[in-house]
């Protein structure tokens, strides 16, 4: 398999939000890799599979591929390689989404000990496990440590060259850690940086995926000052972010309920009520 032709035509397809066209394209070549006996290339297909079903919400399937190609990276010798931590990783972010979290720490923790014995203290792949970890930390409610993961992350992230995304996504999360900490004043300013960098790099009208983050981050500061007009109109754009980059997943869902709670304060039910429907359908779909 010429693996940079898949990661070509996979882009390609997310590029032109063809979200359709992405889990035949991936089985497929997952199956072609196996009957060609190309354990790399099967590596690689498992874990975009296991990023995919993740983003949109079929948890199932991203553990059955996780489970599958770690354990293939282990009778191949690699359980201790940056490989298999890549994969522990998505492993992890797949569980953290999930709302797993004991696992999806076992695992972030796992990954953690293989990047501290095989990578140089900075190195830029520890600020993608480290944003990820944080996000997991938060939903335990140890937002102290989950800050300080951050604060860690943007450092590396910042000194990066052509890092404006991945600067912008650790702002917002650590706008989001601040919100639930009450440093509102940290959490807005860390919004604004992020903003500007997501607008700035969609002035050619493409955007990135994590800018409905950012857009929920300021819904959520609206809401916090009481300023709901602005609050519904930040959370409806990122409603429309994701649907555009992952469909109406599971984050949709939460986007949705989000969106009926400042509904309510703005005193209009019948909208509340159709945003609530909406989640309601999502969940029951993804289980």
């Amino acid at each position: 398999m010429n693996i940079e032709e898949f990661f070509g035509q996979l882009d390609e397809y997310f590029q032109k939000n063809e979200l359709d066209q992405v889990e035949p394209y991936l089985t497929r070549n997952l199956e072609e890799a196996k009957e060609a006996e190309d354990y790399a290339a099967y590596i690689a297909v498992g874990n975009e599979m296991i990023g995919f079903y993740r983003s949109v919400s079929e948890f199932r399937k991203a553990f059955d591929i996780a489970e599958d190609v770690l354990l293939l990276m282990e009778e191949l010798q690699l359980g201790g390689s940056e490989h298999f931590a890549t994969t522990l990783l998505n492993t992890a972010t797949a569980y953290r989404a999930a709302g797993n979290a004991e696992q999806a720490y076992q695992y972030y923790c796992q990954a953690l000990q293989i990047y501290n014995g095989l990578l140089q203290e900075g190195d830029y792949r520890f600020a993608g496990l480290y944003n990820n970890m944080s996000l997991l930390l938060e939903q335990m409610g140890r937002n102290e440590e989950a800050a300080k993961l951050l604060q860690k992350a943007l450092g590396i992230v910042e000194k990066l060259e052509d890092s404006g995304a991945e600067q912008a996504t650790t702002l917002t999360n650590l706008a989001l850690v601040y919100f639930k900490m009450d440093r509102v004043g940290e959490a807005a300013e860390a919004l604004e940086k992020a903003l500007r960098i997501f607008e700035e790099a969609g002035e050619n009208g493409e955007t990135d995926a994590h800018y409905s983050a950012a857009l929920a981050g300021v819904g959520e500061a609206y809401y916090r000052m009481g300023d709901y007009a602005p609050a519904l109109a930040s959370y409806e754009k990122a409603l429309l972010e994701v649907e555009k980059h992952f469909g109406k997943n599971q984050s949709y869902a939460v986007l949705c309920e989000n969106c009926a709670a400042v509904c309510d304060c703005l005193a209009d039910g019948e909208k509340a009520r159709k945003y609530r429907e909406q989640a309601r359908n999502i969940y029951e779909r993804i289980g």
